[in-house]
């Protein structure tokens, strides 16, 4: 079993928005509201060296700003050439409003 690490409060994530979290000791991380429910992703573009948080959520869609391709938020797997390697997803934590990972 792992760590419990948090990496924000609900009230900083607003739906269609995606939230920056940098704890050190992990990847840059971004976790997302889609209708009330929380995810958690690596940041970082498997394409290009771009911050998905600097793209655009539509749905359960994240759009990386570098070159338009787009991954599922869910699942992590790419939806939109040219991304073809999946972003690494993390089951949110979410208890009396905060946003948890478990770490190994």
């Amino acid at each position: 079993m792992g760590n419990k690490v948090r990496l924000c409060s609900t009230d900083e994530v607003v739906d269609g928005e995606p939230f920056a979290v940098e704890i050190e000791g992990l990847p840059a991380l971004a976790v997302y509201d889609v209708e009330g429910d929380y995810f958690v992703t690596d940041n970082l573009c498997t394409h290009g060296n771009a911050l998905l948080t600097d793209g655009y959520q539509e749905g359960d869609e994240i759009e990386c700003p570098f070159h338009g391709g787009a991954f599922s938020i869910k699942t992590g797997e790419p939806s939109a050439f040219p991304c073809q390697v999946a972003i690494k997803t993390y089951p949110a934590i979410v208890e009396n409003g905060e946003v948890f990972i478990e770490t190994d």
